[in-house]
């Protein structure tokens, strides 16, 4: 089986949907002689922000000398993406190897796309020897895929309702579902939370005899993180991904490293931080895809990251003579909130659906606009629309956000255009 038909095969598994439980993953990695087991994994788990952070731990930890795995989803543009090591991608050639191998089995048990790719990330990083994996869920916690693993590490970045539908309608249940991932006697590392949610990762450290750090209480208000006798001052430090909130992700990563490796030279985690796109390659994160006109990608796909990029936009808004927005979401966000939220900020919105089976449909986004009393546009082409923006007034700027499938499907179609 050849990559591309290797592939092909793999995608179709989305039609299986997503199953929630460990049972197909277990018995797989069982097949597979359990690779997982010889890992050491830095596992994270939250709303927003598990990405980015993981990125910066697994480029700090580059810096440090050692060979690191990263497994984040989904992808921008292509699958490998989501399978690296030290910023080098899984190779076309591994992926078809796996898929041919293991076909038969996949068919019979019927197994889901995450739960294969997740399988097949643990084989590839056991088998290249990495020191060191640092490993992000897809969905929630207690029932996804990844967490079938014996930790070294939890990180839990920042929590917020989405995925109701399986997660639970408040943010205790939300809470309870991704702390799932602390396994016993772990170190355990948070980022900015609600106290509510603070206290259900809190009961679960008791729970498990873990040990806990609150970044609140290595962070200060003015962004000087303390490691150790030493400090950082993140109002200083040179970090490519924009938005003060990526400050809070870089700084929690710092903790993480520092405690777990007991890493204090503070030129390894500014070097880290600084390199953090060179070494892993992470995209979409206020990412200026075009100037003059300027055409912006965001990954915000729920109301909090929402918050996060409008606060960073509001800087430079002002000197656009039009703000367009072009926005698609999952079915399972909370899209109304999200819509309504961003009206106000732009001149114009146009809504679009995206290739993907969880897609929002267009009709839906449409009638939470009316219900509004917002008006909307509609393109069933977002890459077509994209491309045809570049040609509009140097002064107008294009936002394009709502949800990482929709920049991944923009990417995939323009990325070879962009000079």
């Amino acid at each position: 089986m050849d990559v591309e038909t290797s592939l092909k095969k793999l995608f179709s598994l989305h039609n299986f949907g997503v199953k929630l439980g460990l049972e197909n993953t277990v018995n797989f990695l069982n097949y597979l002689g359990n690779p997982q087991k010889t890992l050491k994994i830095i596992h994270l788990a939250g709303s927003n922000g598990k990405g980015s952070t993981a990125s910066f731990i697994a480029s700090i930890l580059q810096e440090s000398g050692f060979r690191i795995g990263l497994y984040t989803s989904p992808h921008f543009i292509k699958f490998n993406e989501r399978v690296q090591i030290n910023g080098l991608q899984i190779d076309d050639k591994y992926i078809a190897e796996f898929m041919t191998e293991h076909e038969v089995y996949i068919d019979q048990y019927q197994l889901t796309f995450f739960e294969v790719t997740t399988a097949l990330a643990f084989k590839y990083f056991a088998e290249k020897n990495t020191d060191y994996c640092i490993i992000e869920t897809g969905l929630g916690g207690r029932l996804d895929a990844t967490n079938v693993l014996n930790p070294n590490a939890v990180v839990i970045t920042t929590i917020s309702l989405e995925h109701i539908n399986v997660l639970g309608n408040t943010l205790k249940q939300i809470a309870s579902e991704k702390a799932e991932i602390i396994k016993p006697r772990v170190k355990v590392f948070t980022g900015k939370l609600e106290p509510e949610v603070e206290k259900v990762i809190q009961e679960k450290c008791v729970q498990t005899n873990s040990e806990l750090f609150q970044l609140k209480n290595f962070f200060n208000e003015e962004l000087i993180l303390k490691i150790g006798k030493n400090e950082i001052d993140f109002n200083n430090i040179e970090i490519p991904l924009k938005g003060n909130y990526q400050k809070y992700n870089a700084a929690l990563a710092s903790l993480v490293v520092s405690k777990i490796f007991n890493l204090y030279n503070t030129s390894i985690f500014r070097n880290g931080i600084k390199n953090v796109c060179k070494n892993t390659c992470i995209q979409g994160r206020y990412e200026y895809f075009h100037k003059n006109p300027f055409i912006i990608f965001d990954s915000a796909h729920n109301s909090e990251s929402i918050e996060n990029f409008l606060t960073e936009f509001e800087k430079e808004s002002n000197q656009f003579s039009k703000k367009v927005l072009l926005f698609g979401a999952m079915r399972d966000k909370s899209i109304e909130e999200m819509i309504v939220s961003l009206k106000p900020h732009f001149d114009e919105i146009v809504l679009t659906e995206i290739e993907y089976e969880r897609s929002a449909k267009i009709n839906e986004l449409k009638r939470i606009c009316k219900k509004n009393n917002i008006a909307a546009e509609v393109t069933n082409s977002p890459a077509e629309f994209v491309r045809n923006f570049r040609t509009r007034e140097y002064s107008n700027c294009l936002v394009v956000l709502g949800s990482i499938y929709l920049l991944g499907e923009v990417k995939s179609k323009l990325i070879l255009e962009v000079t």
